[in-house]
């Protein structure tokens, strides 16, 4: 096992990440931006230094500071958390060099996967439902044009490099394809410093299942169960659950063989998450993500699995603790992701707890909650036997957390949690849209 690891993020996948090594005997160091510098994670870790000034390319994207403090430390390994350098194949490349363990993918794997076009085309290989769609980058808008006739409209153009919503561009009807061709490469340009975009099938509030996957990096594979993604804001996800109330058992055995089958396929190190559009009885895949997921914990729940700490041990140890055969799935988990409206000071915070009920984040009572990054402050879950019974402790928990001092989304949540269409788990991802947007017209 090795002995000191650096954490190249921050806020509550830092606490959570520093409180895995803690349980492994491991020391940590974090890294963080002059804004950061009372955030929990500094406060956590077993050593803190200051790498830059707010703006991420200025520390967290600072990949030289990050792995010089890294090796003026001791530090045999750097965990990157999710966001910012997760999926930075030329990153990891630089850790390898530098002597340094990355606690992650191989860098093949993350290049081959962080491109959707090339990952298009591997899922394709080994057999996993695709929409209808380009086969390559699209290059002219005649090719455009004719692929997305093929497909019929409407259609959706996305960054081969993208993620987040950006570089992502509907199309109802030919007449529009021009324009957001020109605006979707644009935008992937300027987010992602590659202009490729491709075309798909533009499928209409499907659901959002994702498969979360553990790999010893020589081929074994376990599948942790599959999560419930749907409920969304602008392409952002606000809602998890696992398993979904959507999948039938004879697809959920279809995505899990075709998850084991790629995962092995490519040899995958450390945790990763196989997304898949889901309309009725059908699948189709939509992206992997070769990093640990915000929304690890609801799998970790129902499975019993500590996702973090196996990440760690198939990236320094080339296995894993347990086997196909001593993973069980049981029960129900549902997580709220709660996210500050504006900046602003935390006059007061009051946490739930009781069985089943987890809290992670890196705020406390007095914290400054700063304008320079994502807007999730918490992520607050609920684990019971069944679906009804992990909604009711979720509500239950919503109620109980007090969060004073700024703007919250609470109150939205809870109003999701108690809709008819929630309750009945038939929704799909414009759930949000139908409930808010519509009344706010």
């Amino acid at each position: 096992m090795i002995k000191k690891l650096l954490i190249a993020n921050r806020g509550e996948i830092a606490v959570r990440i520093i409180r895995c090594c803690k349980e492994l005997g491991i020391k940590t160091v974090a890294v963080y931006s002059t804004a950061d510098k009372e955030n929990l994670h500094v406060k956590l870790a077993d050593e803190a230094y200051c790498i830059g000034e707010p703006p991420s390319a200025k520390s967290y994207l600072n990949d030289d500071a990050i792995i010089t403090v890294a090796l003026r430390t001791g530090c045999e390994a750097i965990h990157p958390g999710v966001g910012f350098l997760s999926e930075n194949a030329a990153f990891a490349r630089d850790v390898e060099k530098a002597g340094l363990i990355w606690i992650g993918p191989r860098p093949e794997t993350i290049e081959l996967l962080g491109n959707k076009v090339e990952s298009r085309e591997t899922a394709i290989k080994n057999g996993l439902c695709v929409t209808p769609g380009s086969h390559g980058a699209i290059e002219k808008l005649d090719q455009a044009k004719k692929i997305a006739a093929e497909c019929g409209y409407p259609v959706i153009i996305k960054a081969a490099s993208g993620g987040g919503g950006k570089g992502m561009r509907i199309v109802w009807k030919e007449e529009e394809l021009e324009e957001n061709l020109k605006i979707a490469s644009s935008e992937a340009l300027a987010n992602f410093a590659d202009k490729t975009v491709y075309i798909e099938k533009y499928i209409q509030n499907p659901r959002h299942v994702e498969v979360q996957v553990l790999g010893d990096g020589n081929g074994n594979v376990l599948i942790l169960g599959e999560r419930d993604c749907s409920v969304q804001r602008n392409h952002q996800k606000l809602i998890e659950e696992s398993p979904s109330p959507a999948v039938s058992p004879a697809l959920r055995t279809q995505m899990y063989s075709g998850a084991q089958k790629l995962f092995s396929s490519l040899k995958y190190r450390g945790a990763g998450t196989i997304e898949f559009l889901v309309p009725g009885d059908q699948y189709y895949f939509m992206e992997v993500n070769a990093r640990v997921q915000v929304e690890h914990p609801v799998s970790e729940f129902i499975s019993g699995v500590d996702i973090i700490r196996e990440q760690i041990l198939a990236c320094t140890e080339n296995k894993l603790s347990l086997t196909e055969k001593e993973v069980s799935l049981k029960g129900w988990a549902i997580e709220a992701r709660i996210n500050a409206r504006l900046p602003g000071k935390i006059s007061f915070l009051h946490i739930p707890s009781g069985p089943g009920v987890r809290f992670d984040s890196f705020i406390y009572s007095g914290y400054t909650v700063i304008p320079h990054y994502d807007s999730m402050l918490a992520k607050l879950i609920a684990y019971d036997s069944d679906r009804d019974k992990a909604i009711k402790k979720l509500m239950r928990c919503l109620d109980e957390l007090k969060l004073e001092g700024i703007e919250t989304n609470i109150e939205e949540q809870k109003e999701i949690l108690a809709s008819r269409q929630f309750q009945s788990g038939k929704f799909g991802t414009s759930l949000y849209e139908e409930l808010f947007n519509k009344k706010e017209r």
